[in-house]
């Protein structure tokens, strides 16, 4: 959630930490703040809200220093305010963190006894506090952060500067992200890679327990607890700067609409082996056999990425035939699931840090089941614990509200069931072959249905001043009307509500007026005609009626105010063209409403934190 940026290197800093916080900005943040150190001593500036103020600030008063560290905050404990944004200084120390710590109370009321006084009402001020008393007593920079680390119970990532060591910021994490930079001459700190993507593509990604001692000639890694030395090479990451630009768009979140088709592309196209007849997924051959004799699947995801999952229950079980269950990963976590060495669990999550799936998936891990992620992000903390990653090439998504991801996750859910199909013998070569000749269509199919955004866009200026929807499929098309509704929920801020269309007697239809649009997704299929039937019982209680429906349905549109439509497809491709005029209408209607789409109030890109 928070972002954090940290810098060691030959020039004035400032500039690049600001520019870098900017990039991290699709986190999610209510306040920000930077601090470097020259001459021996810090220049901090912070300031609530946006980045623009913070910007201003640093204009009107430059920052000396090539050492320094930024933090974006999004707030736990204590209000948004300067007074609570970070850094956080105590007398010769600065820090930022991004986490919770659980016993700060205690740790107050121990540090105010020994006479420490404190200007925030945060948790992560007593960091500053801790590290202050174990320097006074050990006098050695990585030591005095290592002890005071030990003493804390909850979540961390943290960057840490001390005014006797002018060239250094110490890093380190447990349950938060941080990766490490290697430049030229200079090298850095950051909660996630696209925060450096301008300055380096070479990177160290820590684990938990792992703390970084970083200047400008060389990195160090460590364990937290007993200071052994940890030797890991960089990952080079191919993503460019570009990718993480709104090259022309509006917005970061049309963007990244707009780029699915190369995106789901990307993904899949490396993994049909056409000449074969087989999905080539190396990543899962260290437990092809074990995958051979699963006995049942559970998908653990939260949010967007728990539709994907909802998609890839169906995936699993039409092709697969194996039963399949999913779960909102932050329940699942609390329950004592029923798994073991018979199970597969497959844990969803764009960024990889998702707090909640990260701790379900360990859970499962302890049990005895597989565990495969769904991720976006390499080298991030669920891929390092899973048995096997599979990865989207979705590149950076930096609006908030998820798109290319949820797709490209989709994607990925169909590979997954076609391995599984053909490892277990339930698809012949031929079969499977002429399933992926189909998705190999599917970019294009996808190409169409973007081209019709101008319509999108006049459909969504009637119902701008709509303050509640509603948004209803069958079978597949069910968990699409649950991602529409959510987009629309976190973008323009409507009241929105996804359901099962043959539930809608069961109490949504009390909410019918001609107040309330209503958003069918209505594909051709076995359930046409039952759908149908509910669209009729909206409109004979002047409901207003959106649907998404492919050009041949005239029942359909006969009983439509508006429509999108999309190609005709199989059913199991429906889901990746129906979701995007979704997409589209819940971006335009927020953007007519002028809300903030690329970062909605109170929501953060990665959830980090329960």
């Amino acid at each position: 959630m928070c972002g954090i940026v940290g810098i060691a290197g030959p020039k004035p800093c400032a500039d690049q930490i600001l520019d870098s916080l900017k990039r991290l900005e699709y986190r999610g943040y209510d306040s920000a703040g930077i601090a470097t150190l020259h001459a021996g001593e810090f220049s901090i500036v912070r300031s609530a809200g946006k980045l623009a103020n913070l910007d201003r600030m640093v204009r009107e008063s430059p920052l000396p220093g090539t050492v320094g560290i930024g933090h974006t905050r999004w707030a736990t404990h204590g209000r948004p305010s300067e007074q609570n944004a970070h850094p956080h200084r105590y007398q010769d120390c600065v820090v930022v963190h991004n986490g919770i710590i659980e016993n700060f109370n205690a740790l107050k009321k121990e540090l105010a006894g020994q006479g420490h006084t404190f200007s925030s009402e945060t948790d992560s001020e007593i960091i500053a506090h801790l590290v202050h008393r174990e320097y006074t007593r050990c006098r050695d920079f990585s030591e005095a952060v290592r002890g005071a680390l030990a003493r804390l119970s909850g979540s961390f990532a943290v960057a840490v500067l001390h005014k006797e060591h002018p060239d250094t910021i110490v890093a380190a994490r447990r349950m938060s992200p941080l990766v490490v930079g290697l430049g030229a001459g200079e090298n850095y700190v950051a909660s996630d890679a696209p925060a450096l993507l301008s300055c380096t593509r070479d990177f160290v990604f820590l684990d938990d327990g792992e703390m970084a001692v970083v200047t400008s000639a060389q990195v160090s890694l460590s364990k937290i607890a007993d200071g052994a030395p940890v030797q890991r090479a960089a990952k080079h990451v191919s993503w460019s700067p570009a990718m993480a630009e709104k090259g022309g768009y509006k917005h970061f979140m049309l963007k990244e609409i707009h780029e699915q088709p190369r995106a789901v592309s990307d993904t899949v196209r490396p993994r049909l082996g056409l000449s074969e007849g087989a999905i080539l997924l190396e990543e899962l051959e260290p437990l092809a056999e074990r995958l051979s004799k699963v006995e049942r699947v559970c998908v653990i995801a939260c949010g967007t990425s728990f539709h994907a999952g909802m998609v890839g229950k169906w995936f699993i079980e039409s092709m697969a035939r194996v039963p399949c269950d999913v779960e909102v990963a932050s329940e699942f976590r609390y329950r004592d699931p029923l798994l073991g060495p018979g199970h597969l669990v497959v844990a969803v999550s764009q960024s990889g840090e998702t707090a909640d799936t990260l701790a379900a998936a360990q859970e499962a891990k302890k049990k005895g089941a597989a565990v495969v992620t769904i991720c976006n992000v390499v080298d991030s903390s669920l891929p390092r614990m899973a048995d096997a990653a599979i990865y989207t090439y979705a590149g950076p998504e930096i609006g908030v509200a998820s798109t290319k991801a949820f797709t490209c996750q989709m994607a990925v859910f169909y590979l997954l069931a076609l391995y599984l199909a053909q490892g277990r013998g339930k698809l012949t070569a031929g079969e499977v072959r002429k399933l992926m000749e189909e998705f190999a269509e599917l970019p294009s199919r996808m190409e169409t249905v973007l081209a019709g955004g101008p319509h999108v866009l006049e459909v969504a200026k009637k119902y701008v001043r709509a303050s509640s929807m509603l948004y209803l499929g069958r079978g597949l098309s069910f968990p699409i009307a649950l991602e529409g509704a959510l987009k629309a929920k976190e973008l323009s801020y409507i009241h929105a509500e996804g359901y099962p269309a043959g539930e809608m007697k069961h109490g949504p239809i009390a909410l019918v007026d001609d107040a309330v649009p209503n958003v069918f997704v209505i594909p051709p299929g076995v359930t046409y005609e039952k759908t149908l039937s509910n669209i009729q019982e909206i409109r004979s209680r002047n409901g207003r009626v959106v649907v998404v429906t492919s050009p041949g349905q005239k029942g359909a549109l006969d009983v439509a105010d508006d429509a999108f439509l999309v190609p005709d497809s199989s059913p199991a491709l429906q889901p990746f063209l129906s979701v995007l005029p979704l997409q589209l209408f819940a971006y335009h209607l927020a953007d007519q409403k002028g809300t903030d789409v690329d970062q909605p109030r109170n929501l953060a890109k990665s959830v980090t934190v329960e």
